[in-house]
């Protein structure tokens, strides 16, 4: 009989308020058939409340309740020594008046943000002397230019973010999607660090 067992921690799973998370909640498992459906239920840790949101289950803390059942078995740790069990309460539902509000002040945010760079940049100035170019006529207002632009300045932000409301146009990432990737993994390991020489403080104190 094949007498190893690989596990491979997630990255990050979700969990309601003191849920038990048992060991498939936070790995994937490849074991002999005979133990596999013991492992997949074994217990790993109870959320409490001490946990608020956040809670790390480390490979060392898994490997020590495997070996307790199966002490004879090889245990291959693959991937990521951590997981993070984000514990997600019951979500509030926003406000339609609220939502608008947040909508209306983006909005014109940013509209108020590209007007302001455009008046910076004298981005009329050079409609005007560019109109002035290609048709050797004077106009303080050149709507052959500044409607085209608009309209290009819109599509070129839908086309950068690759999102048209809920649709998307390929599977590529935007920019803002992996800016917010690499944010999520700066926090992660962020918190990883942070709990581990919280876990470290608490073993001194005891």
């Amino acid at each position: 009989m094949e007498k190893s067992i690989y596990i491979r921690m997630r990255n990050r799973v979700q969990a309601r308020p003191n849920q038990i998370i048992l060991l498939k909640d936070v790995a994937q498992i490849i074991a002999p058939e005979i133990c596999l459906p013991t492992l997949q239920n074994l217990k790993i840790y109870h959320l409490s409340q001490m946990d608020r949101n956040i809670a790390i289950i480390d490979v060392m803390k898994v490997i020590h309740h495997i070996t307790e059942l199966f002490a004879e078995m090889d245990i291959q740790t693959i991937g990521p020594a951590q997981t993070i069990i984000e514990v997600m309460e019951k979500k509030k539902k926003v406000s339609t008046v609220f939502f608008l509000l947040i909508w209306f002040l983006l909005f014109f945010g940013s509209m108020m943000a590209i007007m302001n760079f455009h008046d910076d940049v004298s981005m009329k100035n050079v409609h005007e002397k560019i109109y002035t170019i290609i048709t050797g006529k004077v106009d303080p207002k050149p709507l052959l230019f500044q409607i085209p632009y608009s309209l290009g300045l819109g599509l070129g932000m839908i086309l950068f973010f690759n999102h048209f409301f809920q649709k998307r146009f390929n599977e590529e990432p935007s920019p803002l999607e992996v800016e917010m990737f690499n944010y999520q993994m700066d926090l992660d390991n962020y918190v990883i660090i942070h709990e581990n020489k919280e876990s470290m403080k608490n073993l001194v104190d005891d």
